[in-house]
């Protein structure tokens, strides 16, 4: 049996045991051309993409996630993070608001939307998933986990790995899902 395919979408300097880093010029959500070139006639068991659908407008962030859609087996699973609107803390949410907290060269210039649990989720179901919320924030801010297992896929924003959430204090949390494509169990 071949190892599973599990591929990072704009891994940035990140990278996991058993996951495969990719940048933006090997797979462009918004460019199918480079999901054809990279995986051809594969299809992978799992995507991981933490921090990246945020940079996306919400047209193009509908259309990434129908383009996940077709480059999973059926019964494979993306895991996606993203900045939560519903966080409540002030300087989160300036660092994370569309267009940044201010400077041109800061990673978070070109947001273009930040997402609420409801909104995220709705992208990824009416592309054909279904879906898990598992970190979020509620419309009056209360903080939701839903115990999700890290070794399969590590997001380093969240309650369980970010640095900055210890002691009972959350420091910075994520809006974190799972979309799994209808069908079964992957190879």
């Amino acid at each position: 049996m071949s190892e599973p395919l599990r591929v990072i979408i704009g891994a940035g300097a990140q990278t996991w045991p058993g996951w495969i880093p990719t940048q933006r010029d090997q797979l462009d959500l918004t460019d199918r051309a480079t999901f054809e070139r990279y995986f051809g006639n594969r299809r992978a068991d799992a995507l991981l993409c933490e921090h990246v659908w945020e940079h996306l407008t919400p047209e193009q962030g509908r259309e990434a996630a129908r383009l996940c859609l077709d480059y999973l087996k059926p019964g494979g699973w993306l895991r996606c993070a993203v900045p939560d609107a519903n966080f409540p803390d002030e300087a989160y949410q300036q660092l994370v608001q569309v267009g940044g907290p201010g400077p041109a060269d800061h990673p978070a210039a070109d947001h273009q939307v930040v997402y609420d649990a409801p909104t995220f989720r709705a992208v990824f179901e009416n592309a054909g998933f279904d879906v898990d919320l598992l970190e979020y924030c509620d419309d009056t801010g209360r903080f939701h986990y839903h115990a999700w297992d890290v070794s399969s896929g590590p997001v380093y924003r969240s309650l369980l790995l970010d640095h900055r959430n210890r002691d009972g204090h959350l420091g910075f949390v994520s809006l974190i899902l799972d979309a799994r494509k209808p069908g079964g169990t992957p190879d």
